[in-house]
């Protein structure tokens, strides 16, 4: 059995103890054992009936075998991973049960997958992702490390996503396009083009976010 902690106690980390939990009833070989959040305020209280144990940083003190840093933002959820993988942490990988997942889909250390989320084959999701409620990520598509993919997202075949991009809630991007590193497609945009490195796009078609 092992033992994880989670990483970060609010909305995200109540879904990802969740997977763990769905997915330790169903055989998987994880089981979570409390919560670490840097918000002092939920220390000593319980989530889901786990405890909410110390800091993220104070993982160290606490018995387990793994942690899964569960935290929505990509570039806060970024340092937390590297600051767990600087102590030597483990990471934990959690795939929901009603998740569908090709046998040769490689998944990286620490990525999150929800219910329903569906990833076809020839496809290489990078360390510390999260695919979130029901997305889809067809063929051979390439995700890198820190993107969070949203609910509901429809990724065709073919797509390389940039390392820290955000796919936002029922985004729908072609075959065959990329979306840059750090990246944000906003939510409900239709991508008919390549999205550069750390640009916003919106609106169907997608186009670039203009700031006054």
């Amino acid at each position: 059995m092992t033992n994880v902690l989670v990483i970060g106690a609010g909305g995200h980390g109540l879904v990802v103890a969740d997977i763990l939990l769905r997915a330790h009833d169903a055989g998987v070989e994880l089981r979570p054992v409390g919560f670490l959040d840097d918000d002092k305020a939920l220390v000593g209280s319980t989530v889901l009936g786990l405890p909410v144990l110390g800091a993220g940083a104070q993982s160290r003190e606490h018995d387990h075998d793994a942690v899964i840093v569960a935290i929505g933002d990509n570039m806060v959820r970024k340092r937390a991973y590297e600051e767990a993988t600087s102590r030597g942490e483990r990471l934990a990988t959690a795939v929901h049960p009603r998740a569908v997942v090709a046998p040769d889909v490689r998944l990286g250390d620490g990525v999150m997958v929800c219910a329903g989320v569906v990833v076809n084959p020839g496809t290489i999701i990078g360390e510390n992702v999260i695919l979130n409620t029901g997305c889809s990520v067809d063929h051979h598509n390439n995700i890198g490390a820190h993107a969070h993919i949203a609910p509901g997202v429809r990724l065709g075949g073919a797509v390389p996503v940039g390392e820290g991009a955000l796919v936002g809630i029922g985004a729908v991007v072609a075959p065959g396009l990329s979306l840059g590193e750090g990246c944000t497609v906003g939510a409900g945009a239709v991508v008919l083009r390549n999205v550069p490195p750390g640009i916003t796009v919106v609106g169907n078609p997608a186009r670039e976010l203009h700031r006054d």
